[in-house]
C-alpha cells in the first residue's frame, strides 16, 4: 500500500505549527515526533483556514 501524499504544503504546515507551538519539535525530530493531539490542531486549524478562504471566495 502506497503512501498518500501530504494536501498541506511544507510552508502551510510549518506556519500552522509556528502559531500551534510545536514548531521546535518539528525541527528536532521531524514531523514523527509531533504528538498525534498536535496533528489534530495543526489539521483543525487547516480546515479553518480553509473554510475563511472559500467564505471569502464566495462573497
Amino acid at each position: 500500500m502506497s503512501r498518500r501524499r501530504g494536501m498541506m504544503s511544507e510552508q502551510l504546515k510549518e506556519e500552522i505549527a509556528k502559531e500551534l507551538g510545536f514548531y521546535d519539535t518539528v525541527q528536532q525530530e521531524g514531523w514523527g515526533g509531533i504528538k498525534s493531539k498536535d496533528a489534530g490542531n495543526m489539521v483543525k486549524r487547516a480546515v479553518e483556514i480553509a473554510q475563511r478562504g472559500m467564505m471569502n471566495k464566495n462573497s
